[in-house]
This record gives C-alpha cells, structure tokens and sequence, in this order.
C-alpha cells in the first residue's frame, strides 16, 4: 500500500472563493483583526526605545548622539529587508510570512535582557527591523486579499491602524513596567507577546480569494455585466516595475509618507524625552503621553481611509478621494507639528503635537492605495514592499537627525524645537504639491491600465 502524495483538491470549505458572501466577510474581518493585533506589537517594539529613553541612556552613559543612531538602528536593514522580501511576497502565502517575521521580532529582545548593553541594543534592533522591514506591505496584500476592491480601504486602514494603536495599548503599560520592573522588563514583555500572537495566527491564518480582477468578478457574480474584457485583460497584464515607480503619482505619494514616517519616528523615538527634558515631566508621565498622538493617529487613520472608500464609492475620481486626501491631510500635519513649536503654553503645544504628529502614521494607507493603482494585482505584493521600502527610509534618518540637532544646539530645548520646525514644515511643502500634482488617471491610462479600476 502506497500513501497518495498528490495535494489534496479543495473542498468548498477549504476555498474561501466558495464560501457565502457573509462568511467570507467574517473570516476576512477575523484576519484584518489579528493583522491589526500584529500591526500594534511591531509599533510597540519600535516605540519601546523612546519610552525608556532617559533611564536607558543613564544607565549605559548613552548619548543624544548616540541614542539618535540607535533610534535609527531599527531601520538600517528595513528597506533591505523588503527589497529581500519583494519576490517572495508574490510566490509565498502571507501566512508563512507574517508568522516568521514575528518570531524574528520576539528573538530580537533576547540579546537586550541578557546582556544590556549599548552592542546588545544595537545586535536587537538590527535584527528587529530585518524582521519588521516587510511586515507593513505584506499586511496590506494579506488585507486587500480578502475584500472586493471598492470596499478594501477600510479594513486595509483597520490593520494598518496598528501602527497609532500599538502606542496607544502598549505605551501606558510598557511606561508602568519600566517605572516598576525596570527598563530591561519592558523588552521581555514584548517578547512574549509575539509569541502568543505567533501561536494563534498559527491557527488562524489563512489565504484570501481576490487575487485577480478577474477572480474578483467571478466570486462576485459579475460575469455577466457590461465591461470591456479588453479593459480586464489589461488589467491583469504585467507592467513594469520601473514605470510604475516613475509615475509622478507614485513618487510624491511616497514622498509624504516617506515625510510622514520621519514625522511619527522623530515622535515616538524623541517627543518622551522632550516632554520630560524640556517639559520637566515624570519618566511615566512622558511615556504616557505618547499615546496621545496615537490615539488621534488611528482615528486619522480609519477616518481618512473611510473618506476615501466614501468618496470613491459616490464616484469621486481615486485622484480626488485618494490624491488631494493624502496632500491635505499631510499639508495640515506638518502645519501643526510647525504651530506646536510656535506656541508659549505647554498644554497648547501637547495639543498641536498630539494632531500633528498624530496625522503623519494616517498617511501610510492611503499612500498604499495610490501605490497599488500603479501596477496590477498579481505585482501588488512586490510594489508594496519597494513603496514600503522608500517610505519607511524616514525612520532610519529621523532619529539620528533630531539626536545630532539637539546634541549641537545650544540648549536640548532649542535643538529639539528646531527639529520639530523643519520636520513639519517639509511634510506641508510636500502636501500641498501632492494635492497638486498626484492624478493615478492620467499615470494609469499612460501605463496602459484600466483606468476605471479602484485597487
């Protein structure tokens, strides 16, 4: 007797392309939550330095210097990371992916409780943003996997939402461990937590069905409604890389966020350490008050992506619902990131900071959206992961910028309030050229795509 190794055939329960409407629906929600849940413990793991900044820099005689190129640490193997990862995201099932990238992230914390050093700091972040480097564009393909086009922004904000939520849950009780248990606990707490979630996505985890147009008018019942098939066709058919990328569209939506990642890193690495330098605040209370611009971030966040799924959806061009969104939207936070230096009164500055730092992380997804109108579905795991690549660039520069700013300044108070200046002022230039200059009609229909498509 001789097993049978060929693959098993689906059955309908198996294929999520055979299932009701409803329970597709609920299994792509259950899958955009846990995406969520993974998305917040990556921002916790790269907002964790700035919370135990003071302490940690004490206790291993770290300067501003050389906590800045620490804070940048995370992200000097990002970008090549997801260069790495951009073939694979197209041949492997984000499942695999997801799952080996948050064991990367909980074996990342080990070197730093065992043996606390300034090198230990180091070797961890490294690996941590090796690990962390694909995660953002491989949630998002995971996302836009499980929903029909014109109703994927919303649940593809959800997850990315992480990114704000993560402070908001993790700041307030990775603050209260560092102030009882010490800043090396904080980091062991993280740690377990990825396992946990890499345990349960293990069960959970699962392939969405709308991998192509085509696929998405078959699932849909759309077989039989008038629409060019030469359009569908071309919608599927292969562009290339490069000419996506040299879309004027492409480039300045990836610009904002590329401003908009400098803005919320330069946040969570250093606005703690202002609010307690500058501001004379407890370890605690600075910690906690990261959470602030979070918050308004993953209201931003879905708010935003909302708008654009509204606007789209009442038959706004994705040019108006996506491109003149994603420049406002960046023009107003860097303005008020601008104003929070400006004003005398420290609560009024907290306020200004907390929407203008806030709205930065709320610009990822719909830059995501503009990106993926600029290539087809079957290449949309790769072009997320290069858009990704580009944008998340800014983590690795802010930090060590601020860290040289305020380490040269005068006083800590003045190099950090210079920082914030330029900060915001380069993401409201690049905002309102973003409301001018981003049309995806005009760059799809020159790269011979259907231009009526929504990704």
């Amino acid at each position: 007797m001789t097993l049978d190794s060929r693959p098993r055939p689906k059955t309908a329960q198996d294929d999520p392309a055979q299932w009701t409407p409803a329970k597709r629906k609920r299994y792509g929600w259950l899958i955009t939550i846990a995406l969520l849940v993974l998305m917040m413990i990556s921002w916790a793991d790269k907002a964790i330095l700035g919370i135990v900044a003071v302490p940690l820099m004490r206790d291993l005689n770290i300067t501003p210097q050389q906590f800045g190129l620490l804070g940048s640490a995370v992200f000097m193997l990002f970008g090549v990371a997801q260069f790495v990862a951009a073939p694979i995201a197209n041949k492997v099932k984000s499942k695999w992916i997801l799952l080996v990238l948050c064991l990367i992230w909980s074996v990342a914390q080990v070197p730093i409780f065992v043996f606390a050093s300034l090198p230990a700091l180091w070797a961890s972040r490294l690996i941590l943003g090796a690990g962390e480097g694909p995660l953002a564009p491989v949630t998002m393909h995971a996302v836009y996997k499980w929903f029909p086009a014109k109703r994927s922004a919303t649940p593809a904000a959800v997850a990315s939402a992480g990114v704000t939520l993560g402070v908001v849950a993790f700041a307030p009780v990775l603050a209260w461990i560092n102030a009882e248990f010490g800043w090396k606990s904080t980091f062991i707490f993280l740690a377990v937590i990825g396992v946990i979630w890499s345990l349960i996505w293990l069960a959970i985890g699962k392939e969405g069905p709308y991998t192509s147009m085509q696929a998405e008018r078959d699932i849909e019942g759309q077989r039989d409604e008038p629409l060019d098939s030469a359009l569908v066709q071309a919608s599927d058919t292969p562009v290339r890389y490069l000419r996506s990328f040299m879309t004027p569209s492409w480039i300045l939506a990836v610009l904002c966020s590329f401003l908009g990642y400098w803005t919320f890193t330069v946040a969570t690495t250093w606005l703690p350490a202002y609010y307690e330098q500058s501001m004379g605040m407890s370890t605690q209370q600075a910690g906690s008050l990261i959470a602030l611009p979070a918050i308004w971030g993953f209201v931003a966040t879905i708010g935003l992506s909302w708008l654009t799924e509204f606007l789209v959806n009442r038959g706004a061009s994705t040019r108006k619902a996506r491109g003149v969104v994603l420049g406002a939207a960046a023009t107003a936070s860097g303005l008020l990131v601008v104003l929070g230096t400006l004003v005398q009164n420290d609560v009024l500055a907290v306020v200004c900071f907390m929407f203008g730092f806030g709205t930065a992380p709320a610009l990822f997804a719909v830059t995501y959206l503009v990106a993926a109108e600029m290539t087809t579905i079957q290449q949309r795991g790769a072009v997320l992961q290069i858009t990704n690549a580009f944008l998340t660039a800014g983590g690795l520069v802010a930090p060590m910028f601020v860290g040289f700013m305020v380490g040269a300044a005068t006083t800590p108070d003045s190099g950090y309030l210079a920082a914030f200046s330029i900060t915001g002022g380069a993401l409201a230039v690049c905002g309102v050229l973003s409301m001018l200059f981003i049309n995806q009609q005009r760059d799809r229909a020159k790269l011979g795509l259907d231009i009526k498509t929504v990704v």
